[in-house]
């Protein structure tokens, strides 16, 4: 499957395919802590992150697995605000998206999340996505919110500890649906 990033618009944001030079400023983004709380790990500095990215932006080593990774830029402040992200593999049935987010601590609580969730929910719903799904940790409220407001709900199945959301698509333009 052939799937590459592109830069997606919404009403506040862009998001912006992830490049090796961005891991400067989201090294700053990220660099909270607390952030690291419901995410895992600790905050990288920018050499770290450019490592990652390097790695990131050259692609899965498996063919039958496609990255996607976008930073999220707040266009009227021009800044660097977190990252959204889609490994698209295929599974019985057909290839699925499994998605996430993050928003740096100083622009949580505006919407940025929600709305870039959604521009990639969206964004995918457009391609050859047979399901979308997102993992999130049961006590993060403000991370389940953010599914559910990208049309994903939730289900009865768990992966380490956290709640698998789903959302089915038809894929192809106009063709989203539950």
């Amino acid at each position: 499957m052939s799937i590459e990033a592109e830069i997606i618009r919404t009403r506040r944001l862009e998001l912006r395919p992830l490049r090796v030079e961005d891991a400067e400023e989201m090294a700053a983004v990220l660099s909270d802590p607390a952030l690291h709380t419901f995410i895992g790990g600790t905050p990288a500095g920018p050499q770290d992150l450019r490592s990652r990215y390097r790695r990131l932006t050259a692609g899965s080593p498996d063919p039958a697995v496609t990255w996607l990774n976008w930073v999220v830029l707040l266009r009227a402040e021009d800044r660097l605000t977190g990252t959204v992200q889609a490994t698209i593999a295929t599974a019985d049935g057909g290839p699925v998206a499994e998605v996430a987010w993050v928003v740096g601590t100083p622009w949580q609580g505006r919407g940025i999340a929600t709305e870039a969730a959604r521009g990639l929910v969206g964004w995918l719903g457009l391609r050859p996505v047979r399901r979308i799904v997102a993992h999130v940790h049961p006590v993060h409220h403000a991370s389940a919110a953010v599914a559910a407001a990208a049309g994903l709900e939730p289900t009865d199945e768990r992966q380490d500890g956290e709640v698998r959301w789903a959302r089915g698509v038809s894929g192809g333009p106009g063709r989203s649906g539950w």
